[in-house]
């Protein structure tokens, strides 16, 4: 069975039969010999192999390590997304293994750093921290500024590595104007990809509200806890936040299409996989599968921003021919592709674009985004079940009026926002067994 795999930072993986041609011995293995496999990888699999820049056999020896030959291959016009990382690393982040505060962060509208996002196990959430606090300062010096700079360096000295032990001091200003210095921790804890589920009861009907953050392996028993919540509730309907979902397995994307199609299009195509003309036999169709959770909704609302990549994108796109599917907020990444993956030597994953998706009416390259009905930004000022967020009280107006609003919102701008989850998991990953 194949499964994908999406990621925060916009990716799709598939791990491919052809992988034993690259496996080496762990205590045997250089970076020059990362390297060479990876320059193989390239050559056969990528899916712009024929649109990268020239490196030849003599000239890749230029390069010391596969990072440094990835920059040197990729074919910069389109692919944001090819990426080496560690073995080790890539294993624990897809497992939902989290080293760290648990939290993003990002500017409001008058430029105060706010908690975006904050997961359930982390240290500050047990201390009471919730999406829409002000961060005031960490260890003394002031975040706003970091974040207005976008200075992603400074931010990251300031916060530091994900390692377990270290600790900062938080000073925060609650929603009632309160301030409290909160002292965390760093440690590790499995993240939560399902941020919330509930009900809105609606002129138009009961409606689930699922906010949604990665396709990682505890996703699979997440959705299903969520799913059986609306079906054993009959909703109508429902609000899909995918704002800060990179990506991921493909195989839970194909879950989650799947319950909110409904039974009746088992069988029939959710995405299917193109590869490079070198390897048209590993052409692929994710089909929709018989689930126990089906709802089959006639029309969803989907609240998006730029960090919605690959995997988010892809159930966008495969649900349009069989639903209704309306977005709010801002064009997602545009990543309508993805990704297989070579273990080497149990030291490197490499990940590059291997295959472009489609949908069954064989609609895709949305490499601009996937714009929206209603563009609104991302209102951190309110929690995500909070009416009064501007992204789900637009989704609301949609379904109990079957149209947009008309007025215009807030003053849109795209505010930086930081997380401490590594570049690379915005993506779709498959992997195969």
């Amino acid at each position: 069975m194949k499964k994908l795999l999406f990621l925060p930072l916009i990716f799709l993986v598939l791990i491919v039969s052809c992988k034993k041609d690259v496996v080496m011995p762990d205590n045997a293995l250089t970076p020059a010999m990362a390297r060479d496999s990876l320059y193989y990888i390239m050559k056969e699999w990528y899916y712009w192999y024929n649109l990268m820049p020239e490196v030849t056999e003599v000239t890749k020896e230029n390069y010391n390590d596969p990072y440094e030959l990835l920059e040197a291959m990729r074919y910069k016009t389109l692919d944001r997304w090819s990426f080496v990382t560690d073995y080790d690393e890539f294993n624990a982040e897809m497992q939902g293994t989290f080293v760290g505060h648990g939290f993003r962060i990002g500017l409001d509208d008058s430029d105060n750093a706010r908690i975006a996002m904050i997961y359930s196990k982390s240290p500050l959430f047990t201390n009471g921290v919730r999406r829409g606090w002000i961060v005031q300062k960490i260890d003394g010096v002031d975040v706003a500024p970091l974040l207005k700079s976008e200075d992603g360096t400074a931010y990251s000295d300031l916060i530091g590595p994900g390692v377990s032990g270290i600790t900062h001091i938080f000073l925060f200003k609650r929603p009632d104007g309160t301030e409290v210095t909160i002292p965390s921790t760093k440690t590790s804890f499995t993240v939560n990809s399902v941020l919330l589920y509930e009900t809105l009861q609606l002129s138009s009907g009961l409606t689930g509200h699922l906010v949604f953050e990665s396709f990682i392996t505890p996703s699979s028993d997440e959705l299903a806890t969520a799913f059986a919540f609306f079906k054993a509730n009959n909703i109508k309907d429902l609000i899909l936040d995918l704002r800060y979902n990179s990506g991921g397995y493909l195989y839970i994307a194909q879950t989650l299409a799947s319950y909110i199609a409904g039974n009746s299009y088992k069988g029939t195509v959710f995405a299917k996989l193109q590869y490079n003309n070198k390897h048209p036999e590993e052409n692929t169709n994710f089909l929709f599968q018989n689930t126990d959770y089906s709802l089959a909704l006639p029309r969803i609302v989907v609240i998006t921003t730029r960090a919605t990549a690959s995997a988010s994108e892809a159930v966008m796109n495969g649900l349009k021919p069989c639903v209704n599917v309306v977005s709010i907020g801002d064009a997602t990444n545009g990543k309508p592709t993805g990704m297989n993956g070579w273990p080497i030597g149990k030291k490197y994953w490499m990940w590059p674009v291997t295959f472009k998706m489609v949908n069954q009416n064989n609609e895709g390259d949305y490499f601009d985004g996937i714009y929206p009905a209603k563009t609104l930004p991302d209102d951190i000022t309110h929690d995500f079940s909070d009416r009064e967020e501007v992204c789900l009280k637009e989704a609301i107006h949609y379904l109990e009026t079957g149209s947009v609003s008309t007025k215009g919102g807030p003053p849109f701008k795209h505010s930086p926002q930081f997380s401490e989850k590594p570049e690379w998991m915005n993506n779709a990953f498959v992997l195969e067994k």
